[in-house]
């Protein structure tokens, strides 16, 4: 039986998520919790209502059809409900090879541009059982990651072994200071760097800027010292934090609370990975 997993977006057309035209796959589900994290909707492993109060005239159709008004179970009840349509369950569950026959529609497309699916999330190595026959289905077409690292050595591998390129975020060096930041410490994320420095595959790293957190020159120069020397490294990707982080969050039910300075600027210091001759870009 194939195995099933939680999708929260299916992105065609994406440019930024690895060589060529690509269709991104959003997965639900993520160990970390960056308190700057843009997806909050990727969070939660489970499908769950999400709400947009901007344009609500309070009808209270929604609460009429809600069976369980103590406790949202995401029935979709008052998604259809709705009249102006703002609201919707984000998570659908598919098999791997549902959605791998979904995505093989675009082979033509991909093959005409360079390009491939990505996996995003959330952390699409939390669902590895799922990942691993998708990823099987879809030999043949250019096959990326866009992860976090955080995951046994074991499953990194075997998901590794069935990858054409990857995208690995590293936050933060510093391993105490990436608990405060992510809620877990970066030692499987450094193991795993050191692995994926090994394999020889493509990959690219990405670093999201976020002011007074990462983006000190102590933090930047000992990023700099893991990546030095990768010939498989293709370039480093700076992404500035953007304001529009917290945006989603009370669509979801939750709070967002940074603990940083969202109005201070951001310090993109690429002369630091110059220095060390690492091919750096500002996305």
């Amino acid at each position: 039986m194939s195995k099933t997993g939680i999708i929260f977006d299916i992105k065609q057309l994406a440019v930024f998520d690895g060589p060529g035209i690509r269709t991104t796959v959003f997965m639900k589900g993520c160990p970390l919790r960056c308190k700057w994290c843009h997806n909050p909707e990727g969070l939660s492993f489970l499908p769950q209502l999400m709400v947009s109060t901007q344009g609500c005239d309070g009808c209270g159709r929604c609460k009429e059809v809600c069976p369980s008004p103590e406790h949202c179970t995401a029935c979709g009840r008052c998604v259809v409900a709705c009249p102006r349509h703002l609201r919707k369950i984000c998570g659908t569950e598919y098999t791997a090879e549902a959605l791998a026959k979904k995505l093989w529609k675009d082979e033509r497309i991909f093959r005409m541009n360079g390009g491939g699916v990505t996996l995003s999330g959330g952390e699409p190595t939390a669902q590895w059982e799922f990942v691993l026959e998708l990823l099987e289905r879809l030999e043949g077409i250019h096959r990326a990651i866009e992860t976090c690292g955080y995951c046994s050595w074991e499953i990194f591998a075997e998901i590794l072994n069935r990858l054409d390129y990857i995208i690995m975020d590293i936050k933060l060096a510093d391993p105490k200071k990436h608990k405060y930041w992510t809620g877990k410490s970066n030692e499987r994320i450094l193991a795993n760097l050191e692995q994926l420095k090994c394999s020889k595959k493509p990959f690219t790293a990405r670093i999201p800027l976020i002011p007074g957190v990462n983006d000190t020159k102590e933090n930047l120069r000992m990023t700099a010292e893991l990546l030095k020397y990768t010939d498989n490294l293709e370039r480093l990707e700076l992404l500035p934090y953007h304001k529009t982080a917290g945006a989603k969050y009370s669509m979801v039910n939750l709070e967002y609370a940074p603990r940083f300075d969202e109005n201070q600027e951001v310090n993109a210091a690429v002369e630091i990975f110059e220095r060390y001759e690492i091919p750096v870009r500002i996305l």
